[in-house]
């Protein structure tokens, strides 16, 4: 191959460079022309009973168009109970538009929309909103799982998680009384936000029995799907349009309430309407990853073979909700050990929603899992590789069939050798550099490679240009460019050759991006559509389509050579599809890697300085290597931000984000970051996809936290169960250690 897999320069970066991006708030489309601004009035307690609500002084303002609450929802009917993963159907998801777009009696957490102001312009808006007057008579809160897990009322299971596997690990513990070794642990992970550079902004107009929505959307099909669910209307009346996305990171999974009640909105009162969230709304009212409590439990032998796991996760949510962080998911099918229990039980909690966030299952929980290896490592006297290593399965421990490709081993043993692995002191506290604890931590990396339902089409011009048309988006990754490589390699044309449009919901329907299944369902999609277009091709040619090659341009056979553009007439077109098949089930798939982290730890303040890391994967099939390493190492700086900074800070008397700027939000900049690398060792896997390749999107995060926790280890000897690991929770500790 030529164009596929080779360092492609994003073809978006020169319109994106020079001002040229589009997104939501910026659109000015002659249905948007005289659109107005409507601002949300929300909630500020947590969970209160509505006992009263006056609009007139906020009516009264200049500029004001409409205030609207629950009363004006004749129109509405309540959506139907959440279900849990789209099937296709028209019904929302389980998520924000499962509760009812502005609250009806009662509020559940500080930022829930009460009403919402139209206004001609958007300070206007802010102003009256702040005379919307609400009486609220407080009611009883509970903020966190741990409150739950301190009273078993407030819990209950998170329906089909509970996994026993072979000899389950029960309630009496007997696998584990047959261990030379056990470890237990508990582990915290607060709750954090999902910050996309751009945030969620909406802006829509109905006319004529029409709704078109424009939106920051990881995913316009779900998108209009959710909202035909919610608004009571057929999928066909709607066409979601998702132009550039600044960032998702699961934050624009779908949609929220906020821009359902935009739409609502807009058909309500006739007027086109735009909205675009502050920072603060962000921080406080929308969507977030939860806060975790998880409790593992690992016992071996002696010679380092596992013998018994047993992973706990407690999360919540809003009461409403059924999703739940899957974080003991990696724990299921990392490492080999015939019993294993893993269960996830939920709280119904007085806080946003909590949603897709960053890689949600796997990036938590092996925070939890991968700290439980170090030590069980260190109790053994085993090198943490050796001890991985030692317990590598044959098979997928739960579901007994094998594995589509698995290469962790290799990450793991490249990864010790380039970053020097063989010079760390397996004993913590050996190593200075003035002031300066310096330790190395490793962890494995691993992250599910699922593929979902996606459609394309693309047609070649008699210019020569071919164009890729489906309802995928691009939220930064650079999905417009491996899907041109993919195009221009297929069809033999020069890159520049290759238009693709995305993000609307009038083309082929995709699967949106998202849950590492992005690139790989909408990459096959197009794949099987330039398939049948080369047929066509070579049968206007006169050509077998088994023996035609396609390059420069021509169509080649044997001797025989035509022009593309010969062939096409006026233009000629083709469709393609991709669905999950029996390979998702007949064997688990998974990407893997190898994380390596060397931090300093300061011995009179208790900062941590992450000093180098490195991360070694293998996904498959590479598509673009210059977007994949990029991907891996935004990933990487995600688990920076993990293990040390991000934290969203709740004041218990109010249910309120103390921290809800990025001020005091922290996230790593470029002065937290030094060297940093990320590699891929080369992997084709012909069971995952007809690109033989998996997903890369969320595989750097996971696992690198759990490194530069273990490396703070190894710099110190203190152990840090609760994340972030901020300066405060080491240097109680350090005096006696320095």
């Amino acid at each position: 191959m030529s164009i596929m897999g080779t360092r492609v320069i994003r073809t978006e970066d020169p319109r994106l460079l020079t001002s040229g991006g589009v997104y939501v708030d910026d659109l000015r489309t002659p249905e948007l022309n005289a659109a107005a601004r409507l601002t949300f009035v929300r909630s500020p307690v947590a969970h209160a009973r509505i006992t009263g609500i006056d609009t007139s002084e906020a009516l009264g303002e200049p500029g004001v168009i409409a205030v609207l609450t629950v009363r004006d929802m004749d129109d509405l009917v309540p959506p139907p109970p959440s279900s849990g993963e789209w099937d296709g159907s028209p019904a929302p998801l389980g998520g924000p538009w499962a509760e009812p777009l502005l609250a009806v009696d009662t509020v559940r957490f500080v930022g829930e929309p009460v009403a919402v102001v139209i206004t001609d312009g958007r300070y206007q808006g802010e102003d009256a909103a702040d005379l919307v007057s609400v009486d609220y008579e407080p009611l009883p809160v509970v903020l966190g799982p741990t409150a739950a897990v301190a009273d078993e009322t407030l819990l209950f299971p998170a329906a089909g998680t509970n996994v026993c596997v072979s000899q389950a690990v029960s309630a009496d513990d007997a696998p584990f009384d047959a261990c030379d070794v056990v470890v237990e642990q508990d582990i915290v992970n607060q709750r954090v936000a999902c910050l996309p550079m751009e945030g969620r902004a909406t802006a829509a107009a109905y006319e004529n029995g029409k709704l078109t929505v424009w939106a920051s959307s990881q995913n316009a099909q779900v998108s209009r799907f959710i909202l035909a669910g919610a608004l009571g209307m057929a999928p066909d009346q709607i066409r979601v349009v998702v132009p550039d996305v600044g960032g998702g990171f699961g934050a624009k999974i779908g949609i929220d309430r906020d821009t359902i009640t935009i739409a609502w909105a807009a058909r309500k009162t006739g007027r086109a309407l735009r909205w675009a969230e502050t920072r603060s709304e962000n921080l406080v009212a929308m969507s977030q990853g939860r806060a975790q409590l998880q409790h593992i439990k690992i016992g071996g032998n002696r010679d380092g073979r596992i013998l018994a796991i047993g992973h706990d996760v407690f999360s919540g949510n809003l009461p409403s909700e059924q999703t739940y962080e899957g974080a003991a998911l990696q724990t299921r099918t990392l490492y080999a050990g015939a019993n294993r229990l893993t269960r996830h039980r939920l709280a119904a909690l007085d806080v946003p929603v909590a949603s897709s966030m960053r890689a949600p299952g796997e990036s938590v929980g092996l925070m939890a899992l991968e700290c439980a290896m170090d030590e069980l490592a260190e109790r053994l006297n085993l090198d943490p590789v050796e001890l991985r290593v030692r317990n590598e399965p044959s098979e997928d421990p739960e579901k007994h069939i094998p594995y589509s490709s698995r290469h962790l081993v290799a990450c793991m043993q490249e990864g010790a050798r380039r970053f020097g692995w063989n010079k760390r002191n397996a004993k913590p506290g050996q190593l200075r550099d003035g002031r300066l604890l310096v330790g190395m931590g490793m962890a494995a990396a691993t992250r599910g490679n699922p593929l979902r339902l996606s459609k394309a089409n693309v047609r070649l011009d008699p210019d020569g240009n071919a164009t890729v048309k489906m309802a995928m988006t691009d939220i930064g990754t650079g999905t417009y460019t491996i899907l041109a490589q993919i195009a221009a390699e297929m069809l033999g044309l020069p890159i520049e050759k290759v238009r693709v449009e995305l993000g609307d919901t009038s083309f082929p329907e995709a699967a949106g991006s998202g849950g590492s299944w992005g690139a790989g369902s909408s990459g096959s999609a197009l794949f099987d559509a330039c398939n049948a277009l080369r047929e066509r091709l070579a049968h206007a040619a006169g050509m077998d389509p088994a023996t035609a090659r396609f390059a420069n341009g021509s169509i080649v056979s044997g001797e025989q050579s035509r022009k593309l553009a010969e062939l096409v007439g006026t233009g000629m077109d083709a469709d393609g599809e991709i669905k999950p098949g029996s390979n998702n089930k007949d064997f688990s798939q998974q990407s893997y890697g190898a994380h390596f982290a060397e931090v300093g730890v300061d011995t009179d303040t208790g900062e941590v300085r992450v000093r180098r890391m490195l991360g070694v994967f293998t996904a498959g099939r590479v598509l673009n290597a210059k977007t994949a390493r990029s991907q891996a190492i935004g990933g990487m700086v995600f688990g920076v931000g993990a293990a040390l900074h991000e934290e969203l800070t709740l004041d218990p008397r109010f249910g309120y984000f103390v921290n809800h700027d990025l001020a005091e939000y922290h996230v790593p900049v470029h002065a937290d970051i030094p060297a940093i690398d990320a590699i891929f060792l080369a992997e084709l896997d012909d069971r995952s996809n007809p690109l033989k390749s998996k997903g890369i999107g969320e595989l750097g995060i996971c696992g690198a936290g759990a490194s530069i926790a273990n490396a703070i280890y190894n710099a110190c000897g203190i152990r840090i169960r609760d994340y972030p690991i901020t300066l405060d929770k080491l240097l109680s500790k350090l005096p006696a250690r320095a």
